[in-house]
């Protein structure tokens, strides 16, 4: 694969106009800045063009042209991520997907449907509850984030803790490939045992083995019924402690989320949300059942309560109305804007067996300790999977641009000790690609490296992610 890239020159420009339109093309640098970053702390990268493309042809022209010339491509999405996956670092061309917005087919018959990958996540979850159907795949960020760049990077949120990962809905996806040419990943089937499994290759690979261009989802029945409860407890560790013991009670919650007292004084205080915050009270799980029978959910209700009372809960709140529903989950889903708003951070994605939950919160305060930083530590417990919120507070530049680097690989390197690794549902990207050999040998690396060259044998395509 080749590290020598060429710029885009004039003539290459002319070539871009005439596949997409030049009403479509952005050369100024002022109306590149929203394309030079996503949520990634302050990194800034300028492509030297962005095109925007509006059918598949255009982008398998677009990727001919540039592998042609050995020019970088980096594919862009609602530019929501966290692990700086669409960041030009070679600058070159951006391939931005905002003009692929649209819902193709919903299939009632089969559960299916057909949508592209430019289509905000909500909006084609609320098209599908229309028909009482359930995609239960729902980042924080799904009001904003575009489902292309959820399969890319393999995206998660609350339910996936009880429907399964997106791995689990995507069923095929038309791709071009960096040669220009066009295929189908697999088929518009339940199983698949037809060679290797090159749907389930894509997702996950952040952009660097092709261009999503349509995307077949799986669907479900939407369940009618929901109970929600909000548990606190004294202890971050104990909070953590109950999560697998309410699996090993014989029930899988819909959402288990686990948010620390720090970050719903965030949320209070930044975001006008009207919550009385007890004393004594240190961490909190929001859970979930959802179904079709009411019987059985206050079965498993009672379950829950069972085990949330042997690990010391020292209140459980029932949310009564829909309204009640909604203000508990805005205070979770806003947590991360929250911090993000008010504070000089870094955000990592930890994720663990569950059981380990309570050894890796404790093991992050007490890094934090060691490093002099702060952290708010929320997530998706129900999946093992943890957000860490690392904040500068008091630290000096020196030490936050320095010998933080040190303490978030303490972190990583007890995470991978528990049995985890280094992403849950955020990716790898620019920004973790350094940590990766603390849990990967040589041996993967080849393998990886060997997956890459046969899809983009130039190197062209979102070069500088996941590893070297």
């Amino acid at each position: 694969m080749t590290s020598s890239y060429n710029k885009i020159n004039n003539q290459l420009l002319e070539a871009i106009r005439l596949i997409v339109g030049s009403e479509s093309v952005i050369t100024q640098h002022d109306d590149l800045e929203k394309y030079s970053h996503d949520e990634t702390e302050d990194l800034r990268y300028y492509p030297e063009v962005v095109a925007k493309p509006k059918n598949v042809q255009e982008v398998a022209a677009l990727m001919k042209l540039c592998n042609e010339n050995l020019i970088p491509v980096t594919p862009r999405g609602a530019g929501t991520g966290l692990s700086g996956g669409s960041l030009p670092v070679m600058g070159g061309l951006m391939i931005a997907m905002e003009r692929f917005n649209q819902i193709l087919a919903i299939d009632e018959q089969n559960l299916q449907a057909i949508v592209e990958p430019g289509v905000i996540t909500e909006v084609f979850i609320e098209a599908v509850a229309e028909k009482g159907l359930l995609y239960p795949v729902d980042p924080a960020s799904k009001g904003s984030c575009f489902i292309g760049g959820n399969v890319s990077h393999g995206s998660g949120g609350p339910r996936v803790v009880k429907y399964g990962t997106i791995r689990e809905y995507i069923l095929n996806l038309e791709v071009v490939l960096p040669s220009g040419e066009i295929i189908w990943t697999g088929a518009n089937t339940l199983k698949y045992a037809s060679g290797y499994n090159l749907t389930q290759l894509m997702i996950g690979s952040e952009g660097t083995l092709a261009i999503i261009t349509k995307i077949v989802v799986k669907l479900i029945p939407r369940p009618t019924l929901d109970t929600l409860l909000l548990a606190s407890f004294s202890s971050n560790e104990a909070a953590c402690g109950a999560v697998s013991a309410i699996f090993r009670a014989g029930v899988i919650p819909s959402a288990l989320e686990f948010m620390e007292r720090r970050g719903v004084e965030w949320v209070i205080q930044h975001d006008g949300i009207a919550f009385e915050l007890k004393e004594g009270t240190e961490a909190f799980l929001l859970i979930e059942v959802d179904g079709t029978n009411q019987d059985v959910i206050f079965s498993d209700c009672e379950k829950i309560n069972g085990v949330l009372e042997a690990f010391d809960c020292k209140d459980v709140l029932f949310a009564d109305t829909s309204a009640q529903k909604e203000e508990l989950w805005r205070m979770r889903r806003t947590m991360a804007v929250s911090v993000k708003s008010n504070s000089v951070y870094k955000e990592e994605d930890t994720v663990v067996p569950r059981a380990g939950l309570p050894q890796l919160i404790k093991g992050i305060k007490e890094t934090g300790s060691k490093y002099g930083f702060e952290s708010v530590c929320y997530g998706h417990a129900g999946d093992g999977n943890l957000h860490v919120n690392i904040i500068k507070g008091h630290m000096s530049d020196d030490d936050w641009n320095n010998r933080l680097k040190d303490g978030i690989r303490e972190i990583f390197e007890l995470t991978v000790s528990l049995g985890g690794t280094l992403s849950g549902e955020h990716g790898i990207g620019l920004v973790q690609k350094g940590f990766m050999p603390l849990k990967y040998s040589e041996v993967h690396f080849e393998l990886w490296r060997g997956i890459k060259k046969a899809f983009d044998k130039n190197g062209i395509l979102n070069p500088g992610k996941i590893f070297e």
